[in-house]
């Protein structure tokens, strides 16, 4: 249920309501709007409850949610999420951004070209994998520390927040020392005990819709994250796996649209894992932008054919800086013009 205060409540209201939701054995969750304040009732909601808590001093109304997910859903939240990164970059909002870079760092050379060719090109935020769940145990798996180190320095160099992907719950802490932005893969969706780890760290999560699973099923694996009292969730659509083989995935359009309708939180595109194919990443990101999408996460390597990880989606700098180019002039035919890129290293 949806607890919507007066807008002349005091502070003491609002701490009553929370501990009689406690007393109902549910969790109370603050959410702080514009025009609004309200407290998100989560748990097991009997009528009773509802009509108690209606009563209190303070209460203006209460709303029943009809969806299983209570703190993603648009009854709750009605108006779109603005997720705020560190040198000024927020995503959300009606400004699309670029995240961009290489799916392994392998080397020093390597990541800072990247970052520099990306940062040059217009994007927002520079991804880069240090630990890397591959399919086969004898593939890379990543650098790990020495990767993080990397991707920080780089990040601080060209002055961009920076995303990488935690593998389990015991990479958390490190991951949120180095990162700006705690991306949560594919497989992992629903891995719950890391979501709920990822989500106490207070930093911006980046959750990937897992490869089969339902909007439903991502929606509620987003509210392990923001039930530990982090609202800076952001969404991934990164294809889905089906019947056809002839791309890596089916990057799922649909689902960009319906989550922008079921959600207020930030959806994001990932044409490079939701085809598989270099050559395809150009007309899948004008697509997902025209249904929607708050950024598109695309990867980049200086050398694609010898990366040691998914080259053959990768674009090079110059490919990538050629499809910044395009996908901006679809969204200013669009009204929704992609965000300024950190002003910080506007002359690098």
């Amino acid at each position: 249920m949806i607890v919507v205060m007066r807008p002349d409540h005091t502070p003491e209201q609002v701490q009553a309501v929370m501990g009689r939701l406690v007393q109902f054995g549910l969790q109370g969750q603050p959410i702080q709007g514009v025009e609004r304040s309200v407290i998100a009732g989560l748990g097991q909601v009997m009528q009773d409850h509802r009509d108690e808590i209606s009563m209190m001093a303070g209460v203006d109304e209460v709303i029943r949610v009809t969806k299983p997910y209570k703190l993603s859903s648009r009854e709750t939240h009605p108006k779109p999420t603005i997720v705020e990164l560190s040198h000024g970059v927020k995503v959300g909002g009606g400004r699309p951004v670029f995240m961009a870079g290489p799916c392994a760092i392998e080397t020093e050379d390597q990541i800072m070209t990247a970052a520099r060719g990306v940062r040059k090109a217009g994007a927002h935020v520079l991804r880069g994998g240090a630990f890397k769940p591959r399919t086969s145990p004898y593939s890379f798996q990543g650098l790990g520390l020495d990767a993080l180190k990397l991707l920080r320095t780089a990040g601080d160099e060209v002055g961009m927040p920076v995303i990488t992907e935690c593998l389990s719950e015991r990479d958390v802490d490190l991951c949120a020392q180095y990162s700006d932005v705690l991306q949560i893969g594919a497989r992992n969706m629903q891995n719950f005990v890391l979501l709920q780890e990822a989500g106490k760290t207070g930093k911006p999560v980046l959750l990937k819709r897992g490869m089969s699973a339902t909007i439903e099923e991502w929606l509620l694996a987003s509210e392990y994250i923001m039930s530990q009292n982090n609202p800076n969730v952001m969404l991934c659509e990164r294809g889905i796996r089906t019947f056809e083989t002839a791309t890596r995935n089916t990057l799922d359009l649909n689902a960009l649209a319906m989550v922008k309708r079921l959600s207020h939180l930030p959806v994001i595109a990932d044409p490079s894992h939701g085809t598989g194919k270099w050559y395809l990443v150009r007309p899948m990101s004008m697509a997902s932008i025209a249904a929607g999408a708050d950024g598109l996460m695309i990867e980049v390597h200086p050398n694609p054919d010898h990366a040691l990880s998914d080259g053959a989606q990768s674009l090079t700098p110059n490919n990538f800086g050629e499809l910044a180019a395009d996908v901006r002039v679809l969204a200013e035919a669009l009204s929704r013009p992609f965000a300024e890129p950190p002003a910080a290293l506007a002359s690098a």
